[in-house]
């Protein structure tokens, strides 16, 4: 029989319970409310020994434990036991339960009915708390259904309710899980970061369990921004926390969210492994919704990999049908138009045609918007159909623009070139068609590191980035002083990577500042070329091929030209070459062996990418638009090239703006700044015969040559020479790093300056190469320099000669002192020596 202590128990164990479950510990929860139905005496008898009110509040929570853990059909016996004991005043709390209950079994359309006709009922009842949850979980239906305006008013209103609860954080932190879901979908990425970060800070102080789900939706957004690698990151650390929760819905959407990472670097044979996976455990669950999904990712991957085209169609097209059904009008676009493509490369095109011209809805995310234009734009160009084909590449770009604008990071600005890689590629396809060399130099252009485009964003940081910033940068010097004195930290090294991970976090969630550089047209380039007296070569990959548009002499050729494996093996040799070269005495049989070698690549080289162009370019100065690989060669050291003035440049329109900007603005005459750094021989006689050249420079050398003078002086300053060890960081370019006396002066901290000098020169191994993403954008020190605002930079793309640098150096500041352009000064004074592989990167 209930007695007053056993109801209190009772009352105690199934507030435990619901706190347990909701900071995503289940298991826990389901242990309390099976003691708590003991303690009542259910299901001992068909009558319940205790309070009824009791026994269905208890029951209502267990078949929420139940389906959460993956027992469905046991989850809605228990709600019907609940409901059947007639309970009248719980009713809008039993269909709250029930309405969560089929939103975990994918039942969308009628946990909406349940919802909606919960919040009044709970209201009425004077139930707050529960009215907030329940408004939580249909802000979840809408946001699912692709109702973002809907979804982000019943979160507002559930927070508003939440805040006047201090027991009740937990809510006003999912409600902050759900608005950066919702900004997701809007495509405003850094807002949904900053909102999941905040909602991280209360989760991983009362409620770990959730920070899995968190990294699942951190990964979307990461994917939306086009970050795919980072995005498996978040996700492969939440899959290893899954097992321990038992959160099997959430464990199953995280594998599905690993295979459109996948998808999204090209892995089909992974994605498709994933997503089978994750359609597995939703079925084992008995969420037909949520396994329609995973089907659909596995039509995604067979598409992209080429395969079942006529399955795909047909599946699709079905699956699409299916899921519009039930509510979810975003995840049946995307199914529609995966038949639509598969349709265009099946050449059903009237099929596809009637596809494309079904019903839209308002609120569209911009990877559904863009899937949109792509089909369009296919179908365009299987019909011949060139005009339509421009004005859908176009109109996608043009959105692309507008959401890379809307972020600060040049991480996610680089990122987001993936987003339409596809569309760019299509409209370069259809120009080279055309055969029009002017339109492939439009196409060509916009291919190419568009977020040079971008405003630079300096956003101040917080203290908590700061204080990581200054951790790093103490840690980054001990590893460096180890290594030097043949000693490994690994625990050191762990802390750093972590301490990178948690900057670049931070930076992603700055807002952008929109767009400041238009396109150049080609007559613009082409007319800035001939005063220049300069030809430029676009280099593209094409079916394996190398190919260029040279632009000369006043008109355009197109040139096909080696192989991309050939080139891409030779390079490698070369580099290697040069390293082993590199500072080093070795035997004199030896070293003429692999001296030859390296020639034998630089022949190669030439041969592949610069040969036939030879009659085209003339004696001109040369301006190379690299792609790929192509980015880190050392085309100084190609015999065609030697002595010739070179600049290496993002995409015409960057060089275009550079040579505007500096004819507009021409770098006043500022100070000079040089920066000898430590544990390098040839740093302290470098900076001393500079100091010559420069008798009212900045120097700065020994202890002086701090990262706080430095960057003091570097904002002061037009030409900036750096003579330090520098280290590229492969793996995250935006720590790519000089080596300073008290730490390491990183491209992070180049992103974060005001201004930076017009001219540098790094005089440092390797800091000239480059991590190039879809779009050609790339990143690392020197493109650091270059997204800041630097007109010109002067890099080595390999190791550099100690010894040899300095006469480099000296012969090519001394040219560059007398008003000589960068280039041409280089060229110059790579004739002293002739194996330093340093790059004018920019304009000149």
């Amino acid at each position: 029989m209930s007695t007053p202590e056993v109801d209190a128990r009772v009352r105690a164990l199934h507030a435990k319970a619901v706190e347990a479950t909701n900071n995503g510990r289940p298991m826990a929860g389901r242990r309390m409310l099976l003691t708590a139905l003991k303690l009542l005496g259910w299901p001992a008898s068909a009558e319940p020994g205790g309070e009824p009110v009791l026994v269905v509040r208890v029951l209502n929570s267990l078949a929420g434990v139940e389906v959460v853990l993956g027992n469905t059909e046991r989850g809605f016996i228990l709600l019907d036991a609940a409901e059947a004991l007639g309970v009248s005043e719980d009713r809008g709390l039993l269909l709250q339960q029930r309405g969560l209950l089929l939103v975990l079994v994918g039942r969308i359309t009628d946990a909406l009915v349940c919802m909606d006709e919960a919040i009044p009922l709970l209201r009425e009842a004077g139930e707050p708390v529960i009215v907030a949850r329940a408004l939580l979980n249909r802000a979840l239906l809408h946001q699912t259904a692709g109702r973002v305006r809907l979804a982000m008013a019943d979160l507002d209103w559930c927070t508003e309710i939440a805040r006047h609860y201090e027991s009740e954080r937990g809510l006003v932190a999912k409600a902050l899980h759900g608005r950066g879901q919702c900004k997701v979908l809007t495509g405003d990425i850094p807002a949904a970061l900053r909102d999941f970060d905040a909602a991280g800070v209360e989760y991983a102080r009362q409620s770990e369990g959730m920070l899995a789900p968190l990294a699942v939706d951190k990964a979307r957004a990461l994917l939306a921004a086009g970050l795919p690698g980072e995005a498996a990151l978040e996700l492969d650390s939440a899959l290893t926390r899954f097992p321990s929760t038992r959160m099997d819905q959430e464990h199953a959407e995280a594998e599905l969210t690993r295979a459109h990472a996948a998808l999204a670097t090209g892995d089909h044979v992974a994605a498709r492994k994933w997503a089978v996976q994750a359609q597995r455990h939703f079925r084992r669950r008995g969420n037909a919704t949520w396994a329609g999904v995973a089907v659909l990712t596995i039509l995604r991957a067979d598409f992209e990999a080429g395969t079942r085209m006529t399955a795909v169609a047909a599946t699709a097209a079905s699956l699409a049908r299916q899921l519009r059904s039930i509510g979810l009008r975003n995840d049946a676009e995307t199914a529609l138009l995966l038949s639509a493509r598969a349709n265009i490369t099946r050449r059903s095109f009237d099929e596809a045609a009637a596809q494309l011209d079904g019903p839209r809805w308002p609120g569209v995310p911009l990877a559904n918007r863009l899937l949109r234009r792509l089909a369009q734009a296919e179908l365009a160009a299987a019909r011949g159909e060139r005009r339509k084909t421009f004005t859908q590449v176009r109109a996608g770009l043009q959105l692309l623009r507008t959401h890379r604008g809307r972020v600060g990071s040049l991480d996610l600005r680089t990122g987001a070139a993936s987003l339409g890689g596809e569309l760019a590629r299509t409209g370069l396809a259809a120009a080279l068609e055309t055969g029009d060399l002017t339109a492939v130099f439009t196409w060509l252009d916009r291919f190419r590191a568009q977020a040079f485009r971008a405003r630079p964003v300096s956003t101040p940081a917080d203290g908590q980035t700061l204080d990581a910033v200054a951790e790093l940068r103490h840690l980054a010097h001990e590893v460096r002083n180890a290594e030097l004195a043949g000693r490994r930290d690994p625990e050191a090294r762990r802390r750093c990577r972590a301490l990178e991970r948690e900057i670049r976090a931070k930076g992603w969630q700055s807002e952008g500042a929109g767009e400041d550089r238009t396109e150049a047209t080609y007559q613009e380039v082409k007319a800035e070329l001939e005063n220049a007296d300069a030809a430029m070569i676009s280099y593209l990959a094409d079916r394996g091929k190398v190919r260029a548009l040279v632009v000369s002499h006043g008109r355009a050729a197109m040139a096909d030209l080696g192989d991309l494996a050939t080139v891409t093996e030779s390079l490698a040799r070369l580099r290697s070459d040069l390293s082993t070269l590199c500072g080093r005495n070795l035997p004199e049989a030896l070293r003429q062996v692999i001296l030859s070698s390296a020639r034998r690549q630089l022949d190669v080289l030439a041969e592949e990418l610069l040969e036939p162009l030879g009659a085209v370019i003339g004696d001109l100065d040369v301006v190379l638009v690299p792609t790929g690989i192509l980015t880190s060669i050392p085309w100084g050291l190609i015999p065609v090239l030697r002595g010739r003035p070179v600049t290496v440049t993002p995409s015409p329109s960057a060089w275009f703006a550079v040579r505007r900007a500096s004819q507009r603005n021409p770098a006043p005459g500022g100070r000079t700044l040089v920066v000898a750094g430590p544990a390098l021989d040839h740093a302290p006689e470098e900076a001393a015969r500079l100091a010559a050249i420069y008798p009212d420079g900045h120097i700065l050398r020994g202890q002086g040559a701090t990262v706080k003078a430095t960057l003091e002086a570097v904002v002061e300053s037009t030409t900036a020479h750096f003579a330090a060890h520098g280290h590229h960081e492969r793996d995250n370019v935006l720590f790519s790093r000089l080596d300073l006396v008290d730490g390491p002066l990183m491209a992070y901290d180049i992103h974060q300056l005001q201004s930076v000098p017009a001219h540098v020169v790094l005089s440092s191994c390797d800091v000239g190469q480059t991590v190039v993403r879809a779009g050609d954008e790339f990143l690392g020190f020197t493109a650091a320099l270059l997204y800041s605002g630097s007109r010109s930079v002067v890099s080595s793309v390999a190791k550099v000669d100690d010894r040899a640098v300095v006469d480099v150096m000296c012969a090519y500041h001394r040219s560059l002192a007398k008003g000589v352009p960068a280039s041409r000064a280089l060229a110059d004074a790579s004739l002293v020596e002739p194996w330093m592989p340093f790059v004018c990167f920019g304009g000149s």
